[in-house]
């Protein structure tokens, strides 16, 4: 099967990098000439435009930046959807857009999923990362080897839309915790503790999560570099806090965090690495969150692994019954 991928940013780069790796018959496009040029280098082979990869690929993948752009793509592309084509999106998007894009797939005889991944860049590089889809079991089953390549847990969410809803509540999820992590660390640095020591009782207690062993590391080394920017940041915690408000869910916690990254980009621009939210405490306090031996950014030091699906607790139970 041949697949287009479209988007060669930061996650795209290296999803779209796990299928050269593992010989699949690849066609890539980006607006940047010189990331297509880097795969058409290893292998791939360099698509004119996104119409041109939908007409030429079986399956066709978009990893972008916002809806507006998976958008603009779309309009491309639909003229060549016919019928059997797979429009796979893994951009990070919202639900009523990933269904009303899906549809016109849909319309045109195509299947539509939406297959974000989660679990940081650096996993994404190395194909351990997960991968959540939405879209209807048949469908599943079709792109499952293509989501086993890509990642290593692979949660087949239910409906088109579910993954994207399940994708914005874990990158919430994320970014409240790393707000949280920059209070702890502040605060433990005012409190006169070391650094490191902190760093380790957090790791190995309860107050443990996966940005604290991810983004609390590049913090304290300085660099602050998990390729991802407080713009990005706010548009994801956004659309939580729309998916919220549709289905009348009164949260507390999401529009504060929401003001926190509206204030990180006023004062530090809406490009600045999103770990870097905890400039507006060291500038509040004087304090400096820094200590030795934290890597400046997170490598995957696990080997690649073959993917599986993963199955939802209870969900074996239901079927037998």
């Amino acid at each position: 099967m041949k697949v287009g991928f479209i988007g060669l940013g930061n996650v795209g780069h290296k999803l779209s990098g796990s299928l050269l790796r593992n010989g699949v018959d690849l066609t890539v496009y980006d607006l940047n000439p010189d990331l297509v040029q880097a795969f058409v280098e290893k292998g791939a082979k360099a698509g004119e435009n996104p119409a041109q990869l939908m007409r030429d690929c079986d399956a066709l993948i978009t990893c972008l930046p916002s809806p507006a752009a998976s958008d603009a793509v779309m309009q491309e592309m639909l003229p060549e959807v016919t019928t059997g084509k797979i429009w796979m999106e893994m951009s990070t998007t919202d639900e009523a857009e990933a269904k009303r894009l899906g549809a016109m797939v849909i319309d045109r005889g195509g299947a539509a999923v939406d297959c974000p991944v989660s679990g940081g860049c650096h996993r994404a590089d190395t194909g351990n990362i997960a991968i959540f889809a939405g879209c209807d079991r048949a469908t599943f089953e079709r792109i499952l080897p293509f989501l086993t390549t890509m990642g290593r847990r692979i949660l087949h969410t239910g409906e088109l839309g579910s993954a994207s809803v399940l994708k914005v509540l874990t990158n919430y999820l994320a970014t409240v915790h790393l707000v949280a992590n920059a209070e702890a660390l502040v605060t433990a640095a005012a409190a006169g503790m070391d650094l490191n020591t902190t760093y380790e009782a957090i790791k190995i207690s309860s107050g443990n999560s996966f940005s604290h062993v991810t983004e609390s590391q590049v913090i304290l080394n300085g660099s602050r570099d998990i390729s991802f920017t407080m713009d990005l940041v706010k548009k994801d915690v956004g659309l939580f806090q729309e998916i919220a408000e549709r289905s009348n869910v009164p949260l507390e916690v999401s529009p504060l965090i929401v003001k926190i990254f509206e204030d990180g980009i006023a004062r530090y621009g809406d490009r600045e690495l999103s770990p870097n939210i905890i400039r507006r405490l060291e500038d509040a306090t004087g304090q400096s969150i820094l200590a030795p031996g934290f890597p400046p950014e997170m490598l995957d030091d696990e080997p690649e692994e073959p993917g599986y699906e993963v199955i939802p607790q209870g969900k074996e139970l239901k079927a037998a019954e």
